[in-house]
């Protein structure tokens, strides 16, 4: 059985406080679904069948350009980190899979393996870092990484992506995540076109040392830390680079990765379309890669993304299997609390997703009908899914109110006790 680092008798008696509540509001939906046609049980299963993996970093406090404010008691490591994601997914029974940032979350392989084994923790895909410099680097990455004019720049960057796919291959990963940070700032800066040669040969170099049955996530975003251009900019030469290197390669879709206004819902249906999808990095934002809470600022749009991955499942598209991770920064909030609820923010998504009428959806749209068409998805997204969210966290050993029940654990207080304080960091993007 796998470690609890809150009680389990605390858990139980949370619920047990709330449940005569929640079976009232579990059946009266039930209801309101049966006359619709919609089995809440069914519904219920799908919800319990969908996980998101957290990310590493998620559990420590962020950061911006100009500041970090640290929490209190802050991971002080990988080890630290692997506890953390366990409470989120002893309450959620959401995240059973943590992604790894190298060179930042490097430990023994077999010492990682066996800590989350002891967890009930399994990896998901792993994350390379050439975006900015690690102590004893020989080479800089200032001037870029796999876009790099210097070759021997390039070969560093290229090494470094192999090493996390080793790593990746000792503790159960099956994917490699990489964004660079690669650009110019000036105009003239750089050559575009040489530039995008060198990273995709650096790429193909990276890509021969995938195992077969791995993948390979290219990442794209349109701007920052460079402003004039970026080697890999948006979603088409995203899919280009997919494209060049093979079947291994697969487009990554960060939410917060593109201009304000953009249809990021059309994107995932066209990558799906051509089977390039690899999966996605769920966040939200306001002007642009802000990395807040899932579901926070625009909830609407997170359902919509999450329409076209039911649709795909309802038209029997093959080999479709997108990886679902979190990218958040939580700068002003408890990053357990964030991250409970941007798990249960993007089931909230899917759950709603999974009630779009499909068979009247695509009626009215053979028939133009543009505003029934749009009724019958936001039909879908005012119903109130937190009874069937609730239930399937119960059903699984989570909690029907996971921050409630993490607050009253002490945990927070319980590792500030126990983890030295962390010192201010200055500015930086952290």
């Amino acid at each position: 059985m796998a470690e609890q680092k809150i009680s389990g008798d605390l858990v139980a008696s949370e619920n047990d406080r709330l449940l005569a509540a929640h079976e009232s509001d579990y059946e009266a939906l039930g209801a309101h679904l049966a006359r619709r046609n919609i089995d809440i049980g069914a519904v219920t299963k799908e919800v319990a069948r969908f996980f998101v993996a957290v990310p590493s970093w998620g559990v420590g406090t962020g950061g911006t350009r100009f500041a970090r404010f640290p929490g209190n008691g802050e991971p002080r490591g990988i080890f630290d980190k692997l506890d953390d994601c366990a409470v989120i997914q002893q309450l959620t029974r959401a995240t059973p899979t943590v992604s790894l940032h190298i060179p930042w979350d490097k430990a023994d392989p077999a010492e990682l393996k066996a800590h989350a084994d002891a967890l009930g923790l399994g990896f998901d895909a792993m994350n390379s870092n050439t975006f900015s410099d690690a102590p004893g680097q020989t080479n800089s990455y200032k001037y870029g990484s796999l876009s790099h004019v210097d070759a021997a720049t390039r070969a560093q960057a290229v090494e470094h992506n192999i090493e996390c796919i080793e790593i990746g291959k000792a503790i159960g990963s099956k994917a490699l995540t990489v964004w660079i940070g690669d650009g110019s700032n000036f105009p003239g800066q750089t050559n575009f076109a040489q530039s995008f040669e060198r990273y995709l040969a650096a790429m193909q170099e990276v890509y021969k040392a995938l195992p077969d049955d791995w993948r390979i996530f290219s990442e794209h975003k349109m701007y920052e830390p460079a402003f004039y251009s970026t080697v890999v900019q948006d979603w088409g030469t995203n899919y280009l680079i997919a494209q060049t290197l093979g079947p291994k390669a697969f487009c990554l879709v960060d939410l917060g990765h593109h201009a304000p206004n953009t249809n990021i819902e059309m994107i995932v249906s066209r990558l799906i379309q051509f089977k390039k999808l690899g999966g996605f990095h769920f966040n939200d934002s306001k002007y642009g890669d802000d990395d807040l809470d899932a579901g926070s600022i625009d909830p609407y749009r997170l359902f919509l993304v999450f329409n076209e991955l039911v649709d795909a499942d309802h038209r029997g598209v093959t080999d479709f299997h997108p990886a679902h991770m979190i990218d958040q920064s939580h700068n002003v909030t408890d990053p357990i609390e964030s991250l409970i609820s941007s798990a249960n923010e993007i089931r909230r998504a899917y759950a709603q997703a999974l009630l779009v009428d499909r068979e009247a959806l695509a009626g009215y749209q053979d028939d133009n009908d543009a505003l029934m068409a749009s009724d019958t998805l936001k039909r879908a997204y005012r119903t109130d899914v937190e009874p069937i969210l609730a239930e399937a966290r119960r059903r699984a050993g989570g909690a029907i109110d996971p921050i409630a029940a993490y607050r009253h654990s002490g945990y927070r207080q319980f590792v500030s006790d126990k983890r030295p304080a962390s010192v201010a960091g200055s500015g930086g993007i952290v």
